[in-house]
C-alpha cells in the first residue's frame, strides 16, 4: 500500500466518517464485555471483562509497533507485509499523508483498522470463557494476533497479497475475521473441554446492553471500510441493518416454534445477521441482503445443534454459530451476489450477474486457506501454550478462591 502528500486532497467529510466510525468500532470492546459478562456465571464476570480489556491495550500496541506494517506494508510474496515499511506507523505519522488514490489521511485509515485488529481475537473469548487463566489468555491472544489476523489480512486487505490478487474479496471482515474467529473457536473449546456445574447468566439487562453497543457500532465497521461518506457507506449502513433484522426475525420466529422465544435468542439472530453480512455488505443490493439475512438466520440457529451438540464442544457463547457460520456464508454470497451497480470498482462480479462461477470458486478458496490456516495455528498454540484445563471455575469453588480473582484470571 502506497502513501503520497494528499494536502490538497483530503476530503473533511471522509475523514471525518472515518473517524467516526473508529469510535463506533471502539465502542464495540466494551459493548463485547458487557455481552459475554451478561451470559457468564457472575463469580467470571470480572475475569472476562479483565481478559476483554486487557486485550484491548495489548492489540493496540502490537498494531502500533509492528501489526500494521505487517498487513499493509509492502509484501514479500504476497505473504506478509514487510516489517521495515510502516514500523510504529512511519511514514504515515504526517497528517497530509494518505493512501494513494484515497481522501483520508493515513493516520486516520492506521487508527481506523487498528480497532479491526484488537477486537477480533477478542471474539474468541466467547469460545473459552471462564476456563483459561490471564496468562494462558495474554500468550494465546498475542500470539494468535501476530500468526494469524496479520497474515490472513494482508492475504486479502493488504498490499498485493496473494488472495486479493486472485480477486478474493473482503469488505469488512467476514473471512478475515469472523471465519477465522469461528475455527479458532472449535479448536480450543475442544482442547479446553466443557466448563464444570451449571452454566448460568448474570445479567440479560447487561448481554443486551453489550449487544445494543455492538449493533450501533457494527455501522462503524461495515460503513467505515468505505473509507468514504459517499453513496457507497449509505448502502452498507442500509444492508446492514436490514440483514440484521431480518436475521434477528428469523430466531425469533424458530424459538417461538420451541417454546417461549428468549431475549438472547433475538439478539443472537440479530448479531449473526450482523457478522454475516459484513464481508457483503459493501458489494450487494439491499435485497440481496435481506436474502442473506434469511439465510443467515438459517444457518446460524441450526449451528448449535450442528457443532456444539453433535461434537460435543461447550462453545460457551455461540462463538462458532454466530459468528463462524455467517462469515462463512456472507463470503460465500459475495460470489452470488457482487454487483458493479452497487461497487463499481470490482474487477469481477457474482455469478448472478455475471453468469461466471469465478468469483464464488475464489471466494471459496479464500475460505478453505484462511480456515486450514488458522486451524493449523491454533492446534500449534495448544501444543505449545496449554492453556489451563476446564478446572478453573466451577461450584465447587468459593468467593474467596484465588483462582476467581481479576490477577489470577
Amino acid at each position: 500500500m502506497v502513501f503520497t502528500d494528499c494536502a490538497t486532497t483530503i476530503s473533511s467529510g471522509d475523514t471525518s466518517w472515518v473517524m467516526i466510525s473508529t469510535v463506533l468500532v471502539l465502542g464495540m470492546i466494551p459493548g463485547l464485555a458487557f455481552f459475554e459478562a451478561g451470559l457468564l456465571r457472575s463469580k467470571t464476570v470480572l475475569s472476562i471483562m479483565m481478559q476483554i480489556f486487557t486485550g484491548f491495550v495489548i492489540n493496540s500496541v502490537l498494531w502500533f509497533i509492528l501489526g500494521f506494517t505487517l498487513v499493509y506494508g509492502k509484501t514479500l510474496g504476497g505473504v506478509l507485509g514487510g516489517p521495515g515499511t510502516y514500523p510504529l506507523f512511519m511514514k504515515i505519522s504526517d497528517p497530509t499523508t494518505c493512501v494513494e488514490g484515497a481522501t483520508v489521511n493515513g493516520l486516520t485509515f492506521a487508527s481506523y483498522e487498528m480497532m479491526f485488529a484488537v477486537i477480533t481475537p477478542l471474539l474468541i473469548t466467547g469460545a473459552y470463557a471462564e476456563r483459561l487463566s490471564l496468562k494462558h489468555f495474554v500468550l494465546i491472544n498475542t500470539f494468535w494476533e501476530i500468526l494469524v489476523y496479520y497474515p490472513v489480512a494482508h492475504w486479502i486487505w493488504g498490499d498485493d497479497g496473494w488472495l486479493q490478487r486472485m480477486g478474493a474479496l473482503d469488505f469488512a471482515g467476514g473471512i478475515v475475521i469472523h471465519a477465522t474467529a469461528g475455527i479458532s473457536a472449535i479448536l480450543f473449546a475442544i482442547k479446553l473441554g466443557p466448563r464444570t456445574g451449571t452454566p448460568s447468566e448474570s445479567s440479560l439487562p447487561l448481554a443486551a446492553i453489550g449487544a445494543a453497543l455492538l449493533w450501533m457500532g457494527w455501522f462503524g465497521f461495515n460503513a467505515g471500510s468505505a473509507v468514504s461518506s459517499g453513496a457507497l457507506s449509505g448502502a452498507v449502513v442500509a444492508n446492514t441493518q436490514i440483514a440484521a433484522a431480518v436475521s434477528g426475525c428469523v430466531w425469533f420466529l424458530l424459538s417461538c416454534r420451541h417454546g417461549e422465544p428468549t431475549l438472547i435468542q433475538v439478539l443472537n439472530g440479530a448479531i449473526a445477521g450482523l457478522a454475516g453480512v459484513t464481508p457483503a455488505a459493501g458489494y450487494i443490493h439491499v435485497q440481496s441482503a435481506a436474502i442473506l439475512g434469511l439465510v443467515l438466520g438459517l444457518a446460524s440457529y441450526a449451528g448449535p445443534a450442528l457443532i456444539n451438540h453433535k461434537l460435543g464442544i461447550d462453545d460457551a457463547l455461540e462463538v462458532s454459530s454466530v459468528h463462524g457460520i455467517p462469515g462463512i456464508v456472507g463470503a460465500l454470497a459475495i460470489g452470488l451476489a457482487a454487483t458493479r451497480t452497487v461497487h463499481p470498482g470490482l474487477d469481477n462480479e457474482g455469478l448472478f450477474f455475471s453468469g461466471s462461477m469465478y468469483l464464488f470458486g475464489v471466494q471459496t478458496l479464500a475460505l478453505v486457506v484462511a480456515m486450514a490456516y488458522t486451524a493449523i495455528v491454533c492446534l500449534v498454540l495448544c501444543v505449545v501454550v496449554r492453556p489451563r484445563p476446564p478446572t478453573t471455575v466451577g461450584p465447587a469453588l468459593d468467593e474467596s478462591s484465588p483462582l476467581l480473582s481479576v490477577n489470577a484470571h
